[in-house]
Parts: C-alpha cells; structure tokens; sequence
C-alpha cells in the first residue's frame, strides 16, 4: 500500500482514478517481474502518475508520462468533463502541464516519472524499449484507443504488464472504445492473460508472443 502521505497526494491531484482502482493499479506494478520502464498514455493532472510512480521509485524504476496536455475530446467545451479553469488564456486551449508538473513536484517524484509531452503515434513510432508497464488511459473514442493498442501494446515486455483504464463490458455503464479497442483485442491477441480486475481497471500480463512480432510497429 502506498503511505498515508502520498495516498493522500493521489487523493488531492485532480483526475478520474478511484482510491481503490488507483491502488491496484499501484500494487500491480509493483510487483511486475519483467524488465524495463513504466509508461502510462495519458497523465492529465498526474494523479495516476502518482501511484504509479510511487511503484516505480519503490523498485527502482522509470515512469514514462506520456500526453499531449490539451484535453482529450470529453475535457473540451461542451462537453460533461470540460473544466474551464484548465484552459490556458493566451491560446484559448486546455494546458494540464503545469497542473501535472506541480503535482508531481509536490509528490516529490520528479527524480522518477519523466512527462513525455506530444501525441501517442509520433512518439511510439520512435520508442523502441520493450515495456514493463503500459497504462493506457488516453482518448477514450475509437480512433485514439485503436492507435493507441496498434501502436504500443506490442511494446509490451514478455512478463509485462497491460493496464487499461475504463474498462466497462456493459454499455450501460461508460464508453466502448477501451473495452472493445483495447482490452478485447488484446485478450484475443493470444498474447495476453487477465490478471486482475478493480472497478472498471483491468490488467493484462503478457504470457505469449505478439502475433507477427516481426512486423509489429516499432
């Protein structure tokens, strides 16, 4: 479990992330086998990058913080998540970086979680390091959640972790795209076992080859 300190610092970071998720999602890195970085696709405010980059600093590893910093399509107007304050007056657009860079200074994990600022696909396209842990709470529409699995999920490490966030089998209760563009075609890869299920968290281990590694995005 994480102290009662940074509990409470992932408690006052702004974000989406359940107590109880969050600290799943904490205890399962922690204990990952494979070797190699964390990274998660979208950081918004930090409050994920909290738990896991407490993970990360307890077994002396790296998180990859990866975002664009300017609102996935549900934090623009219009929108129910749409929060004005986050939006930057000189451009009119949302900046989350200085929210997330001032939480993870107070967190005191700036030795530890590094911010990858820019879009998923130009990045994963140059990242060829195979990956302890992907998080992937990025854009939750269909494109950006397609991308996202076709460009980084292979980057997985044998032994390695797949986390997804929003993960919701029943229609009722959210969006489809990380169920049915990520979490699904994951599993039916071949390449992946479920190991743990915390709300609408889901975390995959990577037990198999990826199919046609040899052409797999790199």
């Amino acid at each position: 479990m994480l102290t009662a300190d940074r509990l409470a610092q992932a408690r006052a970071a702004r974000g989406f992330m359940p107590d109880d998720e969050g600290n799943a999602l904490h205890d399962a890195a922690r204990g990952v086998a494979a070797i190699g970085p964390f990274l998660e696709i979208g950081a918004y405010c930090g409050k994920s990058a909290i738990y896991l980059g407490t993970a990360a600093e307890e077994i002396g590893r790296v998180l990859f913080s990866l975002d664009h910093h300017r609102g996935s399509e549900e934090n623009q107007p219009g929108w129910a998540h749409h929060e004005p304050d986050l939006v930057d007056a000189a451009t009119g657009l949302i900046d989350t970086l200085p929210h997330f860079r001032r939480t993870i200074h107070e967190a005191g994990l700036e030795e530890v979680v590094v911010a990858l600022v820019g879009h998923s696909v130009p990045i994963a396209l140059h990242w060829h390091t195979p990956l302890a842990v992907l998080f992937v709470d990025g854009g939750h529409g269909v494109e950006p959640a397609r991308a996202d699995f076709t460009n980084w999920v292979p980057k997985v490490a044998p032994g390695g972790l797949l986390a997804i966030h929003d993960v919701f089998p029943d229609p009722a209760d959210g969006g489809r795209p990380p169920y049915e563009e990520i979490y699904l075609p994951a599993l039916r890869s071949g390449a992946f076992d479920e190991v743990l299920a915390c709300g609408s968290l889901r975390v995959l281990r990577r037990t198999a080859s990826w199919p046609g590694a040899e052409r797999s995005p790199r």
